[in-house]
């Protein structure tokens, strides 16, 4: 797919030789922020269970203790190999789980610059996790001599690689396939995500079947913005790269460009690659007129007047309802969930790592436009709106009481943080452990009424009725305590599955 731009010399985003990509050798989505650890048993029985291993030293690239992938994982054949990594086939040693490894040379990072591309990688994927069209990070590393993501695997190969061996799409297929990618696209923005490498080849296919699940991937070259910011660096792939990058003046709009030429190709194949775009050879005199609009719409050479994601997807028939925010479904499960869970849930947003929530950081921060460290009513009834939702006062006035934990009116960093991290969290043992040793104070092993009666104070929650009704809830044994069972079922319940029936996308 011929040549790439990349800032400096160094493309972390590895466009040059994606292709080798095939199982899902790319690098993102998220999830996890090392991976596997040991986790204690499901019966917990108090402080005592668990020594943690003694840490290694910090890794200048991720900025934490070092540790081998290794350990977990057993390396098998190589996948794929690019500019900056090779990718391999990995097990996990205690599941036997097969999964991509994709390893990055620390010694081709020759500055703090290429080491902070592969930070902000890992950051993007953490902030991504649970979106059913991304690539699952399942753990990330660092040696003395490499980098090591541990992804989900893709054995159905790139979208590029289908559109090669059908020609071209259908007219009707073509719309299904480019819904199912600005979907994607639009939760990127939502979250604050550009990617900046948008392209074929950086789809990729779950398995080999006719109507596998398409998964996005390679966040190498993604940043975070704000509404409004501007980027000034050239990055991307050559064929898909928007004219106002390459005058180093840029925001989100240019993901949509890049996603015009990918409508342009699969509906006139790959032709593009030869020449100029052209919608009057074959076969666009028997392309309906809207598509070539839309087309024309999404390659509008001035950014200010391109359609953006939600645009691209209600210029269409798709209702409101399609257009997924992710803070905003976030508020609302952190909304319905009891207080203790809540409780919980703040002591766990505690001991979650600025990788893992720097994503979040970064959307609180655009929401805060007064910069005064809180979000207000209007603050978040704005900064939902910009995002494409659309919500009542009284819907929002809800949701900011929800997330309003100390009751003073505004959502403070913590108190959104709690609110908006992904439930995912909750499969990590080690995180529930904490949470359930953070309330068992003397270490008995349950959390007795008077430790929750204690907990819910420190919330500013003083009423034993919700005592009560949360032993009714989650004390399932009737013995007016919490064991650990209990707690982690309270906090499990109502969250997706670990790894929910993605939906299908049917390629015609």
């Amino acid at each position: 797919m011929g040549g790439c731009c990349s800032r400096g010399n160094r493309n972390n985003g590895e466009n040059v030789d994606t292709s080798t990509v095939l199982d899902g050798n790319n690098n993102n989505s998220n999830s996890e922020r090392t991976s596997y650890k040991t986790a204690p048993s499901s019966s917990y029985r108090g402080a005592s269970s668990t020594k943690p291993s003694k840490p290694g030293p910090i890794g200048p690239v991720l900025g934490r203790p070092m540790e081998d992938v290794k350990a977990t994982y057993s390396i098998g054949k190589e996948l794929g190999r690019g500019q900056f990594g090779v990718t391999y086939m990995c097990t996990h040693k205690a599941t036997g789980e097969q999964f991509a490894c994709k390893t990055i040379a620390k010694r081709k990072l020759v500055n703090n610059e290429d080491m902070e591309d592969v930070r902000r990688e890992v950051q993007i994927m953490h902030h991504l996790t649970g979106q059913p069209n991304i690539v699952e990070l399942k753990g990330a590393y660092e040696d003395k001599q490499s980098v090591h993501l541990v992804l989900e695997l893709c054995r159905g190969g790139e979208l590029f690689d289908r559109i090669i061996t059908k020609g071209h799409y259908t007219e009707r297929a073509a719309a299904s396939l480019l819904r199912t990618i600005v979907q994607i696209i639009h939760t990127f923005h939502s979250m604050g995500v550009i990617h900046r490498d948008l392209k074929p080849e950086n789809f990729l296919l779950l398995s080999k079947e006719e109507n596998s699940p398409l998964k996005a991937t390679d966040f190498g070259l993604s940043v975070f913005f704000k509404p409004g910011e501007v980027f000034k660096d050239i990055v991307g792939s050559a064929y898909y790269i928007a004219p106002e990058v390459l005058r180093r003046r840029y925001g989100a709009e240019a993901d949509i460009w890049s996603l015009g030429v990918m409508l342009y190709i699969l509906l006139s194949g790959p032709a593009i690659l030869r020449g100029r775009v052209d919608c009057s050879s074959k076969p666009w005199p028997s392309i309906s007129p809207q598509a070539k609009d839309l087309v024309k719409k999404m390659l509008n050479s001035d950014p200010s007047k391109r359609l953006t994601a939600v645009e691209v997807l209600k210029d269409g028939e798709a209702p409101d309802t399609l257009l997924d925010n992710a803070v905003l479904s976030r508020l609302k499960q952190f909304k319905a969930m009891n207080q203790f869970k809540k409780v919980a849930l703040k002591v766990i947003a505690g001991c979650l790592s600025e990788e893992e929530i720097k994503g979040l950081k970064e959307m609180f921060k655009g929401m805060d436009t007064d910069n005064s460290g809180t979000i207000t009513l209007e603050e978040l009834k704005q900064g939902l709106a910009k995002k494409g939702t659309k919500l009542s006062e009284y819907e929002v006035k809800q949701l900011m009481e929800a997330a309003d934990a100390d009751g003073n009116g505004t959502i403070d960093y913590e108190e959104f943080i709690t609110a908006t991290m992904h439930m995912n969290r909750m499969d990590r043992e080690e995180h529930l452990y904490h949470a359930f040793q953070h309330f068992d104070k003397d270490n008995s092993g349950y959390i007795t009424t008077e430790e929750l009666e204690q907990a819910l104070r420190e919330y500013g929650i003083n009423d034993n009725k919700d005592t009560k009704e949360i032993l009714f809830e989650v004390d399932s044994d009737n013995d007016e305590r919490i064991n650990y069972d209990e707690f982690v079922t309270m906090m499990r319940k109502g969250n997706p599955e670990p790894n929910p029936k993605k939906r299908r996308d049917v390629f015609l």
